[in-house]
């Protein structure tokens, strides 16, 4: 897609910048109380059988991925017009999902920041290399990616990496302000747990809970991934790299069932979100409706998106991601300025 004038088309988008108060409460309301019910229905569906409270289980992580998305919202500062409303309400959605405010919301606001510059890859994003630097690099960094990027790792242990390893800690260089809201979240966390294990039991908490938090977490990664990997995404360099375009290209429009879409806050309008991050998540679809030039860019469905889990590799010559296979055909003709790595 070729925007001809990028700052038109931010301006397009700028209408629907503005949170409503009334649809955040509600929002909230229709998230969160749901979670609960459906919490408490599995709980209580233990004492039958696992597998039936299997069912409230895998609806209640999808309202969790909901509310993931209103605690993303609050990181943008885009849920309510207050900063204080996004930050307390941002904080406790925080808990539910296991994410504290401010850290999150610093790494994903360099993702947005960088999202497609191959020279500022490493912060909020997922971990790609180009053929050339895969082809380049010694085995152990070829197997530790390899590994890494492996369906069953990314999908299965990537959830218990991000929700319980990675945002436990303070980044090196955080200030006051962040550390604090890490250590409270944590906290916050810890006691919210130790009650519901006292009342319910730690058994049938973890049964239940840490089914959630799985599905859920395999979930939120499968968007986040599908979102960014796709055929013809943009990634270029420093000098090259444009915001607008990395938004409108290098972001996909993933096109969901409607019951889907609802569920996971219309983040499949990803392409809207990247191009203006403070239009709340409720008017991402009408902002993509309304403004013309969106209407041409990259789309997916849940069919077409399943061909990324095939893509490993971004190719700098062709602009597309390429699987492991095709990169054995380029390595037949590649001349490193070592040696040759063996694939």
């Amino acid at each position: 897609m070729t925007i001809e004038n990028t700052k038109n088309l931010r301006k397009q988008v700028a209408p629907f910048e503005k949170s409503t108060t009334k649809e955040s409460v509600w929002q909230i309301i229709n998230t969160v109380v749901p979670f609960i019910i459906l919490w408490s229905l599995a709980y209580f569906s233990l004492s039958v059988s696992y597998w039936l409270a299997l069912i409230p289980i895998v609806i209640a992580a999808g309202f969790l991925t909901r509310i993931f998305i209103i605690f993303h919202d609050c990181t943008h500062h885009s849920f309510f017009k207050s900063r204080r409303a996004n930050r307390i309400v941002g904080t406790a959605m925080g808990v539910l999902t296991i994410f504290p405010f401010d850290q999150w919301g610093h790494e994903h606001s360099v993702h947005h920041a960088t999202s497609g510059n191959l020279d500022k890859r490493g912060t909020g994003d997922i971990w790609t290399l180009t053929v050339d630097e895969y082809l380049a690099a010694p085995l152990r960094l070829r197997l530790a990616y390899r590994f890494y990027r492996n369906p069953l790792v990314m999908f299965g242990l990537g959830p218990i990496y991000v929700f319980l390893l990675k945002n436990r800690f303070n980044r090196k260089g955080a200030k006051k302000k962040e550390r604090n809201n890490t250590y409270l979240t944590n906290v916050l966390i810890v006691t919210l747990v130790g009650l519901l294990c006292w009342a319910l039991g730690w058994q049938s908490f973890l049964l239940v809970q840490g089914s959630i938090f799985m599905i859920s977490g395999a979930a939120g990664i499968w968007l986040f991934y599908v979102q960014h990997t796709f055929e013809d995404s943009y990634f270029e360099e420093d000098k090259e790299w444009e915001y607008v375009k990395a938004a409108v290209e290098g972001s996909s429009f993933y096109k969901l069932p409607k019951v889907l879409q609802w569920l996971t806050g219309n983040i499949g309008f990803h392409h809207v979100h990247h191009l203006s991050p403070r239009v709340p998540n409720y008017k991402l679809e009408e902002a993509h409706k309304n403004t013309l030039p969106l209407k041409n860019v990259p789309t997916i469905t849940l069919g077409t998106s399943l061909r990324s889990l095939r893509f490993r590799l971004w190719d700098e010559k062709n602009k597309n991601f390429v699987g492991f296979k095709e990169v054995k055909a380029i390595a037949k003709n590649y001349i490193s300025p070592q040696v040759k790595p063996e694939i």
